[in-house]
């Protein structure tokens, strides 16, 4: 299996091999998926102190805040199936 590590932002790095979604955190549903992941204990903020622009979910349960846009982060993904 081919490891495949994308940067979010911040020097803070996730293997794309276990992102299920990149999405935008504006929306009620995403808004319940983040407090539940939280209540969990299985929500990272890696925007250090910046403003939320992207949630990563994980097929392990986690949930990752980014600071970097959606768009951005699927350029990268693009990049890495490309090299």
């Amino acid at each position: 299996m081919n490891i495949k590590l994308i940067n979010i932002g911040f020097g803070n790095i996730v293997s794309a091999n276990r992102v299920i979604a990149m999405v935008s955190p504006e929306s009620a549903p995403i808004k319940r998926v983040m407090q539940e992941a939280r209540d969990r204990g299985q929500l990272v903020d890696a925007t250090y102190g910046r403003r939320t622009r992207a949630v990563i979910i994980m097929d392990s349960g986690h949930v990752i805040l980014s600071a970097v846009q959606p768009d951005t982060m699927s350029h990268r993904f693009d990049e890495e199936d490309k090299s």
